[in-house]
């Protein structure tokens, strides 16, 4: 049994489920859990000690719940496993994505640019591959053509884009689409829908999901802003359309400021993006920054896991994450929470994404975004509700419904609390700019 002795166990369960091979983690400091799989049976071994060769293993109940879900429903559907999945994508995301799929039995494939030979996630991968030869480090993981070619040369079945580079670009989702590769995401309709920051508040709109105050398309110069604000008054706020992560992201108080800070979030837009598009809308005072985790499968089903408190930033990038919030009212969560669902379902969203709103002094909750993938703190809400979510993105993308992967929204609920922290390198010399180097 994968190397266990009889001194390590201490108690076996027989029973039937469908064969699958499958490692979970019994959170305890003293025991751990492994399901071992073989047709017909499982057999769950509870041993002390450090995890063996290397699994990570998530809970009891999340074993208990994902085993029984090949056989929960009775529902004809089609189900395509996924054998070998690549990772559009480097660093501790690719490494997550790599974890959940050993412990699922698929096989992981990793790309790395020329400066990243070295980087840990080209180890972690069973296959491993160069993109973007000759390119900087970050163009490389942009390089469509040459993750597409890696994904068909070597047998890919699906395409997970982690978070930051492709991960909501729907031409990526639409490349993978005509390649035959699946894209372990919302489809490129909803990728696109949601990425365009003013389509996204039109169908919020159509849900009647509440929005801040702003534009209805992106303006097409500083004299609509001027119009906007003499309408809605000061502080507004200008926001790229087409991207987030706090860039392209403008707050203009006095109507002297408004042209410059135009001029810059434009030139930012443009930078990161390629798209200098900008919209407008009412800046709320001191808001709270509360996000929901929703999670769709391909049946129309939605559920949400409640929600993170992103309210500590620094230049409009979140440095503290908190799940659940923190003191937040229980008809103002019912509220978020519905609105998310309800946001979801009037764009048939499938798969894990993020929806985004802003809570003022008075209570009141304003959509803000939709972020199509999966987020950095999403382990927070995993945390709280014993949820893997990369394996429910992986289930979901092979054609399971959250029904039969035990997911149904009476069943998720918080447990505890979890905290997570950003650390980053900044140069203090340069305004604490983000920094690289060696550490002396």
């Amino acid at each position: 049994m994968y190397g266990f002795h009889s001194r390590d166990l201490i108690r076996a369960y027989d029973c039937t489920v469908p064969a699958t091979t499958v490692f979970y983690r019994y959170r305890n400091l003293k025991q751990h859990l492994t399901v071992i799989g073989y047709t017909g049976k499982f057999r769950m071994v509870l041993y002390p000690g450090v995890v063996r060769y290397g699994f990570t293993m998530l809970s009891i109940r999340r074993a208990y719940l994902l085993s029984r879900s090949a056989h929960a429903s009775s529902q004809s559907i089609e189900y395509r496993p996924i054998k070998k999945v690549l990772v559009a994508n480097r660093g501790e995301i690719a490494i997550r994505v790599f974890r959940a799929c050993t412990e699922l039995g698929i096989r992981t494939v990793a790309v790395y640019s020329e400066q990243d030979t070295g980087q840990m996630h080209r180890q972690k991968a069973d296959e491993a591959y160069l993109i973007g030869k000759g390119l900087p480090p970050v163009a490389a993981y942009l390089h469509i053509p040459d993750i597409i070619k890696v994904a068909k040369e070597n047998n890919v079945d699906a395409i997970h884009p982690g978070y930051g580079f492709l991960s909501e670009r729907s031409d990526f989702a639409q490349a993978c689409e005509d390649a035959g590769v699946r894209f372990i995401g919302p489809s490129p309709e909803v990728v696109q829908k949601m990425g365009d920051k003013v389509e996204a508040r039109a169908i919020a709109i159509q849900a009647g999901v509440p929005v801040v105050p702003g534009t209805n398309s992106p303006i097409s110069c500083v004299q609509e802003a001027q119009e906007f604000a003499k309408t809605y008054g000061f502080p507004i706020i200008f926001k790229a359309a087409y991207g987030g992560g706090g860039r392209g992201m403008r707050v203009v108080r006095e109507y002297e400021e408004l042209e410059e800070n135009y001029q810059r979030a434009f030139s930012e837009a443009l930078a990161a993006f390629g798209n200098g598009a900008l919209f407008v809308e009412k800046f709320i005072e001191k808001p709270r920054h509360i996000e929901v985790q929703i999670l769709g499968d391909k049946y129309g089903n939605v559920i949400h896991l409640y929600e993170r408190d992103c309210s500590i930033q620094r230049r409009h990038q979140k440095v503290v994450e908190v799940a659940p919030a923190a003191l937040l009212d229980q008809h103002l969560r019912d509220r978020l929470t519905s609105d998310s669902v309800k946001l979801a379902k009037q764009v048939g969203y499938e798969n894990a994404g993020t929806v985004e709103f802003l809570v003022d002094k008075n209570g009141k909750h304003y959509f803000i975004e939709v972020n199509s993938r999966l987020q950095v703190e999403h382990t927070v809400t995993e945390e709280i509700t014993d949820v893997d979510l990369v394996h429910a993105q992986l289930r979901v993308c092979e054609g399971k419904s959250l029904p039969e992967l035990g997911l149904r929204q009476d069943k998720i609920k918080i447990n505890g609390c979890a905290i997570q922290c950003r650390v980053t390198t900044e140069d203090p010399a340069r305004g604490f700019q983000p920094d690289t180097g060696r550490l002396e």
